[in-house]
């Protein structure tokens, strides 16, 4: 939606501002909601100005602060889960972040978690040999 014109916000606020009439009828007289000039008469309250405010900001993420160490991290040790990844920021970095924060950073880089697939197999070997020792002692 495109921002109202400053001379358009200055009739609203001059509207409202004479004192004859409430927000509503403002509002209605031209054609917006009474939200809008709730606020419009605010902010020029508040500041004496009835510019536009600024958009939302990007807030940069905690990640980016350590951007080296957690790419070190990532390289160090590519067969972790973003758990995995989690723990050990908070451990070495003293840094809590989510799965979700850590995913975002890294699809940022351009960096895939692909997991080591002899290190999955020779894992599911060990479980499975272990799991059958059990039930022939038993």
């Amino acid at each position: 939606m495109s921002r109202y014109s400053l001379d358009f916000r200055k009739k609203i606020v001059e509207a409202y501002e004479k004192g004859d009439t409430s927000i509503r009828k403002v509002a209605k007289r031209f054609l917006v909601s009474p939200d809008t000039v709730r606020r419009l008469v605010k902010q020029y309250r508040l500041t004496g100005d009835l510019s536009p405010r600024k958009c939302g900001t990007k807030k940069k993420s905690i990640l980016s602060k350590h951007e080296e160490a957690v790419i070190d991290i990532v390289e160090a040790h590519p067969d972790l889960t973003l758990w995995q990844y989690s723990d050990k920021l908070r451990d070495k970095l003293g840094i809590n972040v989510s799965t979700t924060m850590i995913d975002r950073f890294l699809k940022q880089h351009d960096i895939s978690l692909k997991k080591n697939i002899q290190e999955r197999k020779s894992s599911n070997r060990r479980s499975t040999e272990s799991a059958s020792r059990l039930l022939v002692k038993n």
